[in-house]
């Protein structure tokens, strides 16, 4: 069986839940509860990766998630992913310091959204998800098109992101604002799902929240490399 070196860390808590989420779907394709995928992780500091893109030094933050990509590789998995999706600003420029592939979380949201048919999509995520193009770019290429808040909003979701919700923080309050702007997009850009771009964001919001389809990356991502795991196996 395929093994998986995770860069982790992006924040803590959705790492965790990569780890548990890996090892249930793994479970549930093999069939049994008696055995368990073979996983490390190299978890890194969240905290270096916003400032880098920040101050806008990509050089730094390839060298940053690439080195621990390398160290990855050194132990001899079989594929690896970054467990975010904000650091996929410089997803192909890593792939580039490894021989293993790589599992990108974009590419595999783009291929769910093209089996469910969706065109007009919201995309939530850190500032940085939602104002680069990283993200963006695929879907467009798929002629599909992607809708973003406002840029203050962008901020506010942005801020509640670092400081609350990858400190596992989960305020009543701030989930009714953030369905509030997913209302208000539903309403004023007519999206017909909605692409929970960063991987704490189902901490938050759940299917029963919204009448249109929620794309889950890290729940995507997941499915995507379990399947790796069980190739030509």
């Amino acid at each position: 069986m395929k093994q998986i070196g995770i860069i982790g860390g992006l924040g803590p808590e959705s790492t965790v839940e990569y780890y548990q989420s890996i090892i249930r779907r793994f479970q549930e394709k093999k069939g049994s509860l008696k055995v368990l995928p073979e996983l490390f992780i190299n978890s890194i500091n969240m905290y270096n990766i916003f400032r880098y893109i920040s101050e806008w030094r990509l050089d730094d933050l390839i060298m940053y998630v690439g080195n621990a990509a390398r160290k990855l590789e050194q132990l001899e998995v079989d594929g690896i992913i970054i467990a975010a999706n904000t650091p996929h600003l410089v997803f192909d420029e890593v792939q580039k310091q490894v021989s293993v592939p790589m599992i990108s979380i974009v590419d595999a949201t783009v291929e769910e959204a093209e089996k469910q048919g969706v065109q007009h999509i919201g995309l939530l995520g850190t500032k940085f998800t939602m104002e680069q193009d990283f993200f963006k770019t695929p879907f467009e290429e798929s002629r599909k098109h992607i809708s973003v808040p406002e840029e203050d909003t962008q901020q506010y979701l942005h801020e509640k992101i670092v400081n609350e919700l990858e400190n596992g923080i989960v305020k009543p309050e701030t989930k009714k604002d953030f369905k509030q702007i997913v209302d208000e997009m539903i309403e004023q850009k007519q999206i017909d799902s909605l692409i929970l771009g960063c991987t704490e964001l189902p901490m938050i919001f759940s299917e029963e929240d919204f009448d249109i389809p929620l794309l889950d990356t890290m729940d995507i991502h997941v499915n995507k490399v379990v399947d790796f795991m069980f190739e030509n196996q």
